[in-house]
């Protein structure tokens, strides 16, 4: 016992030092501020539109491969997202997000279920305590509204579910089915931003910004799966 203690101690501290390698790659290569300069999506913007055109199948792949990863190191989901809806448009964004986001989801959640579930249990159990009983009388039912409402951050979300000890079937399709609607508006708005780019060879202000159908349309949608939300939340965290 006290063996397979250690060894999923080590595999545990093995997966932090390649989440963090990775980090460091990729934070060594581009710069936070870098990635988010309006020049800088603008000028790599037809890159990316001539590996669509050429190679969507690859371009979608890998797309799918590096969200993965990102959700592994713990990542949370919105950049990843809008760059779909940027890149892929409104259909194709959501389908490749939704697909790399599900995927790099169930396997953290695999990881924590089998790693890190005493330590969730320890720090999140009695905060939780009144759904154990729910997700037992309906685990999927449960697991779809606790995808849909949100209100967690993305990983944090990922491993919650171990607490109830949710089964992986159930896990994988809540996430794949409660994911869509939220995907869906930030991949819109991510595909509104690429008309903007595409219209403006300078920064455009806020206020033409918002003013853009493309935008706050998106925007509205948000707001209103927000009101959504909190009105589910209200009811599914009720004791």
């Amino acid at each position: 016992m006290e063996k397979t203690k250690k060894v999923k101690i080590f595999i545990a501290l093995f997966y932090v030092f390649l989440v963090l390698l990775f980090l460091y790659f990729f934070f060594s290569k581009f710069t936070l501020q870098e990635i988010t300069s309006y020049y800088f999506i603008k000028n790599n913007r037809d890159y990316f539109f001539e590996l669509r055109q050429s190679n969507l199948l690859i371009l979608g792949a890998l797309f799918i491969i590096f969200t993965i990863i990102w959700v592994l190191a713990g990542g949370f989901g919105t950049p990843i997202v809008l760059f779909a809806g940027f890149v892929f448009g409104k259909w194709l964004g959501t389908l490749f997000s939704v697909m790399g986001l599900t995927i790099g989801a169930t396997g953290l959640y695999i990881f924590a279920n089998y790693f890190l579930k005493d330590f969730i249990k320890e720090k999140f159990l009695n905060k939780f305590q009144n759904l154990e009983s729910k997700f037992k009388k309906s685990e999927l039912n449960y697991m779809l509204v606790y995808r849909f409402v949100g209100g967690i951050p993305f990983a944090i979300s990922n491993v919650l579910p171990c607490i109830f000890n949710v089964k992986v079937f159930n896990f994988f399709v809540s996430t794949l089915i409660g994911l869509i609607p939220q995907v869906f508006v930030w991949v819109s708005l991510g595909s509104g931003l690429e008309k903007i780019i595409d219209q403006n060879e300078e920064a455009p202000s806020i206020v033409k910004l918002i003013s853009s159908p493309d935008i706050y349309i998106p925007i509205i949608a948000f707001i209103i799966l927000v009101i959504i939300t909190i009105t589910i939340r209200k009811i599914f965290y009720k004791k």
